[in-house]
């Protein structure tokens, strides 16, 4: 396929690096509003478009691509408060879009992990709930948009927590996020329960790029030939069936 790179950072390097070992085409990196400027017209030459940009660019990009009937994967967070419109926008428009809080394989097995322990510690109400979340010093939102889906999947699944809060809790019904900025760490997950006796703790640890990388390029080809709005579940769900 022929592929758009928006963002250039050190995941749109990585993907570009896999996306070349996995004989795709790498036909256009955007950067920058000089890029968009110089280059934004060839947009629509692709065949599907990646987007690893900052939260204050992504829905921008989203549209570009809406724009040039291209496809896109988008692996940028901290844009979720506007999904629900992106959705609407997509289906009204006939476009696709491809969105993830985290395109590793592992952190969603983890992600499954956690839905199921939340469940497991609903009634053991002497654990007290907390996350930890560590990323490079680069990453803009905080906290993470993986912390967030860890969060949320908790609510859900325990009863005993009725919202998050980036801080430490103040009452029995807030879960706590904490975010931590540290050079080259790509990324770092911690859910615990801990209680006067003891601790449970799940912790999904990136090594490097490569995973968040590889699971993209799979979301990618995935994409190919469909219409509509996709997350990592539906991609997952379908390797299942295949592999049945």
């Amino acid at each position: 396929m022929k592929i758009a790179i928006l963002g250039y950072g050190k995941m749109g390097q990585e993907i570009e690096r896999i996306a070349i070992l996995r004989k795709h085409e790498v036909t256009l990196i955007i950067d920058s509003i000089e890029d968009w400027e110089k280059d934004g017209g060839r947009l629509g030459e692709a065949d599907i478009a990646i987007e690893f940009s900052q939260p204050d660019t992504v829905l921008d990009n989203i549209y570009h691509c809406f724009d040039a009937n291209v496809p896109v994967v988008v692996g940028t967070t901290g844009w979720y408060e506007d999904v629900e419109q992106v959705r609407i926008d997509c289906l009204d428009r006939e476009q696709t879009i491809f969105y993830s809080a985290n395109f590793s394989i592992g952190v969603n097995l983890f992600f499954d992990l956690n839905r199921k322990l939340a469940a497991l510690m609903s009634k053991w109400v002497d654990y007290e709930i907390s996350i930890e979340e560590t990323h490079h010093i680069h990453k803009q939102d905080a906290p993470s948009g993986t912390a967030i889906v860890l969060a949320n999947d908790i609510i859900r699944n325990s009863k005993r927590k009725e919202k998050w809060v980036k801080k430490m809790p103040e009452n029995p019904e807030e879960l706590g996020i904490q975010s931590f900025r540290t050079e080259n760490v790509p990324g770092t997950h911690k859910v615990k329960y801990e209680s006067d006796a003891d601790s449970i703790e799940i912790i999904h640890t990136a090594k490097n790029r490569r995973g968040f990388a590889v699971g993209t390029l799979l979301a990618t080809e995935w994409l190919n030939g469909k219409k509509g709005i996709f997350e990592m579940k539906d991609l997952l769900s379908s390797q299942i069936l295949t592999n049945l």
